[in-house]
């Protein structure tokens, strides 16, 4: 049984491996060759002896690698917070799960966004490996903020279904996505996928805090309440100033903002919210 076992496991890994190159062959929509993003792109030419690369976008680098530290230093605060219970542990798990895909995300999307799709091809790549794993990441950390949130506003029953639920929106999400990854399939690794598999995670927490607020009329429920209100505000205005084509605009004005700043720099400010108001508040229900 066991040569059984080892023999398919090989055989899934030669087989991951086989269908790894097919994430390339997602080609940028329109076809956009290095030279087009060069031209349309604010980016600089770093140099360390031998070694040479382009820097794509530095302010959005900035702005998306600062929010990977704002949520890493999220992480460490929840976890050092009196009382100690479930609902803070899942807190810095959550944000240390997106303070990586944060990284992956800059790296892919921002700093090293010519050399991981441009470089050395006729026709940039939509994706990278580097965003499915952002991806991955950034799924696992909602649903730990979800986790948190069962312990903070459900018992019993409910409790127990909502961390169920979690664990299997990672599970799944994340085979869906090496699925897609695997297969070339431009939606399920796109980040609007990535935005539906959190949509019940976050009307749990609009549902549940707002309810919350409206019969204790109580501090945690106010600024959680206000949490998950500030980030849907921040998506809509990240939809928005996308829809709008804002960015085209102010880049072709050499205005380095993106609709990604955006995004960034209200994920920025929602941390630091948390972080004032939400850890020594938040406990589990009993």
């Amino acid at each position: 049984m066991k040569k059984i076992y080892l023999c398919l496991l090989s055989s899934l890994t030669l087989l991951f491996f086989a269908n790894c190159q097919k994430l390339d062959s997602l080609l940028h929509e329109p076809a956009l060759s290095p030279e087009q993003f060069l031209a349309s792109h604010h980016w600089t030419q770093i140099s360390f002896g031998s070694l040479s690369f382009i820097l794509d976008q530095p302010s959005s680098t900035f702005f998306v690698y600062f929010l990977s530290l704002t949520y890493l230093y999220a992480c460490y605060v929840f976890w050092k917070a009196p009382h100690l219970d479930w609902s803070k542990k899942f807190w810095s798990l959550g944000f240390l799960f997106t303070g990586i895909a944060a990284i992956l995300a800059g790296t892919s999307y921002q700093a090293l966004g010519y050399e991981l799709k441009c470089e050395a091809r006729a026709i940039c790549k939509w994706t990278t490996w580097w965003e499915i794993n952002y991806e991955i990441l950034q799924n696992i950390g909602m649903n730990g903020f979800l986790a948190a949130g069962a312990f903070s506003h459900a018992t019993s029953k409910t409790r127990r279904a909502l961390l169920y639920y979690a664990v299997f929106n990672s599970i799944i999400y994340a085979c869906l996505v090496l699925y897609g990854a695997l297969t070339a399939d431009r939606f399920l690794v796109s980040f609007e996928f990535l935005e539906l598999s959190c949509l019940p995670s976050v009307l749990f927490f609009l549902v549940s805090t707002i309810f919350g607020f409206l019969k204790k009329r109580d501090s945690m429920n106010f600024h959680l309440m206000n949490t998950w209100l500030f980030l849907v505000l921040i998506m809509i205005s990240y939809v928005t100033y996308m829809e709008l084509g804002l960015t085209s605009l102010l880049w072709e004005r050499h205005i380095w903002f993106s609709e990604n700043d955006v995004l960034h720099v209200g994920l920025i400010v929602w941390v630091f919210y948390i972080v004032k108001f939400i850890p020594e508040k938040v406990r589990d229900k009993s």
